[in-house]
């Protein structure tokens, strides 16, 4: 599995009733409660945001990220932002800077702005705004009386009220509804407008309020792949309906999380999780189980889709056509990367070689011939060591290529990443059937916050290697992490290696 990042292209924060524009704000804050620019009985705000998919699209379309062995079932899309709260427990329960209390124990939903009328219409797009305060209230001293009042308002070039809004999307166009849903369903034209005809992608519980968001978009995102969900210019996250409608409060309650202008690592984004491993079982070919086999496909080194997906027909050591094993289909890993599925192959006094002949090949227009590779079949037990002595877990060392240590990469950058995984103190080169895994992280102090969880390293008949693409990371340091299963054994072998993603001036 491996795993993209997408990010916002645009995101704010409305507030009930106000023409306060936060758009630039570095963090979100949700609230609801009292409002000292209130004149109603309840006061709560909402955030709304829209993503950047064209790097996800344009790796759908290339093949780079492939449906064709999964479907878009084997892609899963979760929206991550992190709670400026969550490094400090001392705030649970406690006032804020601003004076607001931290929110405890409420859901918030994850919703789809609707079109101008809610199912159907026209689309709503919206423009961030340049907002950076919640208000140009600003507190100054009567020095006659000598006290605080909050009655006097000067220039802030902060504070901003051009769009996007409560009530306007744009300089010229409002919302079809102020504040883009009726959250107590009063609608009787435009129902598609009712916060119960919404479209609602997920639900989050929080019971601390210090949780991080981890919203489902799967079907969301890959409705909009597909092409099946149409007209999206955006979500909203807000409160249910009976939180924000709650009143008779005395204070104010609120969660913060970064927004896509923060200057910390923790820049809120979509990450979509798909599976584009290889596992070749070319070098040990055993009988009697599933195997798998793959066709590498390159132009002038450079990895190049072929016109149709091949078929795949197996022949004995004879040469002769295994009847069940003949017309198999394939599949698209990876760009240039083609799978079969081999079924079990029984009968045959093992080791023997067998031909694997991939068929109906054409690139660009142009037919080619086939393409015959060999693999040996070897008999079951050669994946078991069975017998009176137990076998010590072994210790493995690592050469890469691909990425240097300390090397600044540009984010421009895609990286195939050799690993050659030999004994520890030896100079044996690449070991067959080790499963290996990596995973890659940045320290924030001394915390190591995750950017990519174990993912399983790719295996060919040469080789084994990921790919890393820092189009999709943020500029910072970066650590990446080997785990090796061994004989029932776990090993991690820490920060093997170490590089800086940078920016393209």
């Amino acid at each position: 599995m491996s795993i993209l990042n997408s990010y916002f292209n645009r995101n704010n924060t409305i507030i009930s009733d106000s023409y306060t524009n936060t758009g630039r704000n570095p963090v979100m804050e949700l609230y609801f409660g009292t409002n000292d620019d209130s004149f109603g009985p309840y006061s709560y705000s909402r955030f709304i945001f829209n993503l950047d998919l064209s790097l996800l699209e344009s790796k759908i379309a290339s093949g780079e990220i492939s449906t064709g062995c999964t479907g878009f079932s084997g892609i899963t899309h979760t929206l991550k932002m992190t709670n400026t709260s969550s490094f400090d427990e001392e705030l649970l329960n406690e006032k804020t800077s601003n004076g607001t209390r931290r929110a405890t124990s409420f859901d918030l939903k994850l919703l789809r702005i609707p079109l101008s009328s809610g199912t159907t219409g026209n689309q709503q797009l919206w423009d961030e705004g340049v907002g950076y305060d919640y208000s140009d209230l600003q507190l100054t001293k009567n020095t006659y009386l000598g006290e605080l009042t909050n009655n006097t308002f000067f220039s802030d070039k902060s504070y901003s009220d051009r769009p996007s809004n409560w009530f306007l999307r744009t300089t010229v166009s409002g919302w079809s509804l102020n504040g883009i849903y009726d959250n107590r369903n009063t609608q009787t034209i435009n129902t598609g407008l009712n916060y119960s005809a919404l479209t609602v992608v997920d639900s989050q519980h929080f019971e601390f309020g210090n949780e991080d968001i981890e919203f489902d978009m799967t079907d969301e995102i890959n409705g909009i792949l597909d092409g099946t969900i149409t007209g999206v210019t955006g979500w909203v996250i807000a409160y249910e309906p009976a939180v924000e409608l709650i009143t008779g409060m005395t204070e104010t309650y609120s969660t913060g999380f970064f927004t896509r202008h923060t200057q910390t690592f923790y820049e809120p984004y979509l990450q979509t999780t798909y599976n584009d491993l290889i596992d070749d079982d070319r070098n040990l070919f055993v009988s009697n189980k599933t195997n798998k086999l793959y066709l590498y496909v390159y132009d002038n080194g450079l990895p190049i889709n072929l016109d149709s997906l091949p078929t795949v027909d197996i022949q004995d050591p004879d040469g002769v056509e295994l009847s069940y094993l003949t017309g198999l289909t394939t599949c698209l890993v990876t760009k240039g990367v083609y799978e079969v599925t081999i079924p079990p192959i029984t009968g045959y006094s093992s080791p023997c070689q067998f031909s694997d002949i991939w068929k109906d090949i054409s690139i660009n227009g142009q037919p080619m011939s086939n393409i015959t590779n060999s693999f040996v079949l070897y008999p079951y037990s050669m994946v078991f060591q069975i017998g009176t002595i137990s076998k010590e877990p072994s210790i493995y060392g690592f050469d890469y290529y691909g990425i240097k240590q300390n090397e600044k990469i540009l984010n421009t950058d895609v990286r195939k990443v050799g690993v050659v995984v030999k004994k520890a103190y030896s100079t044996m080169t690449l070991l067959q059937k080790v499963s290996v895994y990596y995973r890659v992280y940045v320290n924030e102090g001394t915390t190591e916050v995750q950017v990519q969880d174990w993912t399983q390293v790719n295996k060919t008949p040469n080789e084994y290697y990921f790919i890393f693409d820092t189009r999709d990371k943020i500029p910072n340091e970066y650590f990446i992490d080997l785990k090796v299963y061994t004989s029932g054994q776990v090993d991690t072998y820490k920060k093997q290696i170490n590089f800086q993603i940078v920016n393209k001036k």
